[in-house]
């Protein structure tokens, strides 16, 4: 077993390794970027909330729940064009961070929003009453209050980002997807998939430890 794995291959799992990491963590920090205001807009204007807005909540929900409905392999074919666009191609690594950062941010926007939720209302209504801002009231007690969940989120994000940059490999995305597809299954090389696998799998768990470590530290402050 694994007497396939010549120097040219480890580097080949060196690179994919890195692309790996490049697309998780590009797309996951853009989709942050604009997840993470979409679910303080959506906490904001839900029934209750501050900036209590019906029509806009309904709107934006209801594009952030299209796009989240959307199964990933379909939304990366489908948005070729806007991909190409933006990156001047449509398949390596950086041509799979556009339908990936796509993927997350509406997936952030609900988790954050989630946890927005989570804050007592006592807190914000106490803010209210001594003349808190709505600036104010988001940036010194809902995110402060709400940043273990957002961060407990923004880990499940990653980890899911992990499987579809390996699905992404399916369309010639790069990555390790890439690499178990082209060598483990198109030319018949069980240790490497196995290999792929082993290592999405110490990937995946890096990810979890480091954001659960992350959230009992925010939550003992």
């Amino acid at each position: 077993m694994f007497e396939n794995f010549s120097p040219m291959m480890l580097a080949l799992f060196g690179t994919s390794l890195w692309e790996t990491i490049v697309m998780v963590g590009i797309s996951g920090g853009i989709g942050g970027l604009i997840g993470i205001p979409l679910g303080v807009f959506l906490r904001l204007t839900d029934q209750g909330g501050v900036l209590a807005h019906r029509p806009a909540n309904a709107l934006v929900g209801a594009l952030v729940n299209a796009v989240r409905s959307t199964p990933f392999i379909i939304l990366l074919v489908a948005i070729i064009p806007f991909t190409r666009l933006v990156t001047g191609t449509s398949i390596g690594t950086w041509a799979a961070i556009v339908p990936m950062t796509l993927a997350a941010a509406p997936f952030i926007a609900r988790l954050v929003e989630t946890a927005l939720r989570e804050v007592d209302n006592g807190l914000i209504e106490a803010a209210q009453s001594m003349g808190a801002s709505t600036w104010q009231i988001v940036w010194k007690v809902l995110l402060p209050e709400a940043l273990p969940g957002i961060v407990a989120g923004l880990t499940i994000s990653f980890v899911s980002l992990t499987g579809y940059s390996a699905m992404a490999g399916a369309v010639g995305g790069g990555g390790l997807g890439d690499l178990g597809i082209r060598y483990g299954y198109q030319r018949f090389l069980p240790d490497v998939m196995l290999a792929v696998v082993l290592i999405l799998i110490v990937f995946v768990q890096a990810i979890q430890s480091f954001g659960d470590w992350a959230v009992r530290r925010l939550s003992h402050r």
